[in-house]
């Protein structure tokens, strides 16, 4: 059996960095890395880029050496990801301070409102509602980060927790100042625009926990693979004929809603901000899935049946 010799260099400055002797042909770049970082312990695994061209992408941890366009002495590009930090440990910072947030709001504590407010209660019902659904919302994400999401990346760089945090905890303030204001006035429609809103949101809800149960069910334990999502015999799953990323259909729906029951223009503006995100990641799903994918069905858009 021939074995590998691999040299791996800094993409920015071409500089050798490691050489790898006598490298089995069936290594994985997952392998390579775990050498890499032994020569070089201030790099572990997850903050490499390991590449075949210094300004090309980064190949996946399951690549096989022997499976790739190289020589017997293989040369690979080293780019340093920065710290990172894990997918879970982003998700649930996130997702608790809004949560944390807008009960601080609800309640009234101290320095938020004129002192006679501290501690009282609204008047209207919608307030006390909207309180439960948002506080739901944010207890189903964190659950689900902790039992239901499989994540094909293990972390991210850690610059992002700050941009994520800044963007949720932000938005769950400015939404949350306004709803449970003491001035604050209930829809113009009344109970029946509320209930509406509350169907809706509900809908959207378990809409959205249906598709990331269909999701987690495509990709085993501890696997990267990656499999077309049908629908399932959950009536919730059907707009999976329609739409490549439903999860982000029903987010929107669920905010709409909130929206609907608030008549809060903050949370109209968080809703337009979540949207245009949501398209732009729905999108980029949705041409990965074309690329992958050669029976891909033809009849889905990306976030929006026939539109968008």
């Amino acid at each position: 059996m021939k074995h590998y010799e691999v040299e791996i260099l800094d993409a920015k400055t071409k500089d050798k960095l490691c050489f790898l002797d006598k490298v089995e042909p069936n290594a994985t770049i997952g392998e390579i890395k775990s050498m890499f970082h032994r020569s070089h312990p201030q790099w572990y695994p997850a903050r490499q880029s390991i590449r075949l061209d210094p300004k090309g992408k980064s190949l996946k941890d399951e690549d096989v050496l022997q499976h790739l366009p190289v020589g017997t002495t293989a040369t690979f590009y080293f780019r340093d990801l920065g710290a990172q930090i894990s997918w879970v440990t982003v998700f649930l910072t996130e997702y608790t301070g809004p949560l944390v947030i807008y009960l601080m709001f609800y309640f009234r504590v101290p320095f938020i409102y004129a002192p006679k407010y501290d501690f009282t209660t609204s008047k209207h019902w919608v307030v006390h509602l909207a309180c439960m659904c948002h506080s739901f919302h944010y207890v189903k994400r964190l659950l689900e980060t902790l039992f239901v999401h499989r994540f094909s990346h293990g972390t991210m760089p850690l610059r992002n927790i700050f941009k994520n945090c800044t963007y949720y905890w932000g938005f769950a303030a400015w939404m949350a100042y306004y709803i449970n204001h003491p001035l604050y006035t209930p829809p113009i429609y009344g109970e029946q625009q509320i209930r509406i809103a509350l169907i809706i949101f509900l809908f959207c809800q378990i809409g959205n926990f249906s598709i990331h149960i269909a999701l987690r069910n495509l990709r085993p334990p501890g696997s990267k693979t990656r499999k077309i999502p049908y629908p399932t015999k959950n009536p919730f799953t059907w707009i999976f004929l329609l739409v490549s990323c439903p999860n982000y259909t029903y987010e929107l729906g669920s905010w709409l809603g909130f929206t609907l029951m608030t008549q809060c223009l903050p949370v109209a503006f968080f809703t337009l901000v979540g949207f245009i995100q949501m398209t732009v990641w729905a999108k980029g799903k949705h041409r990965s899935y074309l690329k992958e994918f050669r029976d891909y069905p033809p009849l889905r858009s990306p976030i929006l049946p026939f539109v968008l």
